[in-house]
């Protein structure tokens, strides 16, 4: 397995292959739709310099709040990132982010603007929640919780050895796309198209 630690140079992102395994340290950011949408039209300057050479993770996070007042992971489970596909390349660029967490793949859009800014997709493990937030060990802060509400909020976290797998390459490659076409030429001979 690769070991990677944010801040992560574009060099190392670029050797990055669909297929490799990481193992993945550092500062993550949690960002769903709300979040996505606020960065491409308001561009906060609040959140970019956590997700300058570091990652964004589509994760609507379960949290406890402790009686000292920090905050812990309780389940931190990927959401399917295809939503995003309207904002993700241009988040990734406008804010310098080397990695998107998720599951499900993303589309044409999002692997140009990998290719171009110099990202990759990561794929986490949909249903290990719990044990992936074993790999949370610190909430540092969150951004936007009163307005937009737990899974939505922007939670700033310091990750060790999360899990993930490269399926979109800052190089062009997919694994989402190349699944995709090989079971459409399977399904149209199935079918004798």
């Amino acid at each position: 397995m690769i070991k990677l630690k944010t801040p992560i140079s574009e060099q190392e992102i670029r050797k990055l292959k669909v297929g490799d395994t990481v193992l993945l340290s550092g500062t993550v950011v949690t960002g769903r739709d709300e979040a996505h949408k606020l960065m491409v039209e308001q561009k906060p300057d609040f959140i970019r310099e956590a997700l300058k050479e570091a990652v964004i993770y589509h994760c609507g996070p379960v949290v406890k709040k402790l009686d000292n007042g920090k905050w812990i992971f309780v389940s931190a489970g990927p959401t399917t990132s295809s939503r995003e596909e309207p904002f993700q390349a241009d988040v990734v660029c406008e804010y310098n982010i080397r990695g998107v967490i998720g599951k499900g793949g993303m589309g044409d859009k999002t692997a140009e603007g990998l290719k171009r800014c110099g990202a990759v997709y990561f794929h986490a493990v949909g249903g290990a929640g719990t044990l992936i937030a074993n790999s949370v060990k610190e909430v540092k802060t969150v951004y936007k919780l009163e307005e937009f509400g737990t899974p939505e909020a922007f939670w700033v976290i310091e990750v060790e050895d999360f899990p993930v797998v490269v399926t979109m390459d800052a190089n062009g490659g997919s694994l989402h796309k190349e699944i995709k076409e090989k079971s459409e030429k399977i399904a149209n001979e199935l079918m004798g198209i």
